[in-house]
């Protein structure tokens, strides 16, 4: 299979991505060891484990979760073109929860081994790898908040508004309804929510005009109203690193 020259990347063209330097750019290739294109329901990195390789999501979308004790499955948050995985065990040894595929992804690969190499030679992409654990660890915490402040229809309608804008921000939004390939129980367990209740109020959304999820697909109506019931002013999501 051809990769892709990070020249090309389709992803360095969005808005949402701060744009590189030529230097940067050369790193980043060399950086790079190929691509990998992975299944829907793929276990790409497990809880536990120490893998050799790093990736960003070139295409497709999966899920970051972790299991508890009792083996019932947690989802943390989904994942998304542009994101860049695998850092825990580039940085702390081993991975604290599990990714996997939930659709067909292509993946970036460059070597965990580099990482400190990366440190070392080019603080600039360096601070880009910090910004991105931050901003990992800050959507953490507006999801707490969003678990302790809101109700069960303002909580689905901020994971509505979050997901559709970041979506359309790499280019997925087609005639207001991107791609959406997750099950409601996922939604649901990501937002503390029983199955039913997300249910029910996914259904009063669609009933109420303002968003509807079906087969695979979000298409949301009147982003505004759906802002406002979210609680959160509507806004692009934060510019943000490729790596």
């Amino acid at each position: 299979m051809l990769t892709t020259d990070c020249q090309d990347c389709p992803l360095r063209s969005r808005d949402i991505f701060t744009q590189m330097s030529k230097e940067e750019l050369t790193f980043t290739q060399g950086f790079k060891t190929g691509e990998l294109v992975v299944d829907p329901g793929t276990t790409i990195l497990l809880e536990g484990s120490n893998s050799p390789q790093v990736y960003t999501v070139l295409k497709g979308m999966g899920t970051r979760y972790t299991t508890l004790e009792n083996g019932r499955r947690q989802v943390i948050n989904f994942i998304f073109p542009g994101d860049f995985i695998g850092l825990q065990a580039g940085l702390m040894g081993e991975m604290k929860h599990s990714i996997e595929a939930t659709t067909s992804m292509t993946l970036c690969v460059f070597r965990r081994s580099e990482i400190f190499r990366l440190f070392e030679q080019n603080p600039a992409r360096a601070y880009d790898l910090t910004w991105i654990a931050a901003v990992e660890e800050h959507f953490l915490g507006e999801t707490i908040a969003s678990l302790g402040q809101r109700d069960a229809s303002q909580r689905i309608a901020w994971a509505l508004v979050r997901i559709y804008l970041r979506l359309r921000a790499v280019g997925l939004e087609e005639g207001h309804t991107v791609p959406l390939a997750y099950r409601q129980q996922d939604l649901a367990d990501a937002l503390g929510l029983s199955l039913v209740h997300t249910n029910k109020r996914l259904r009063a959304l669609r009933e109420e005009g303002l968003a509807e999820w079906q087969n695979g697909l979000l298409s949301i109506t009147d982003l505004n109203t759906l802002a406002e019931r979210a609680l959160i002013d509507l806004e692009n999501p934060e510019r943000r690193p490729l790596i």
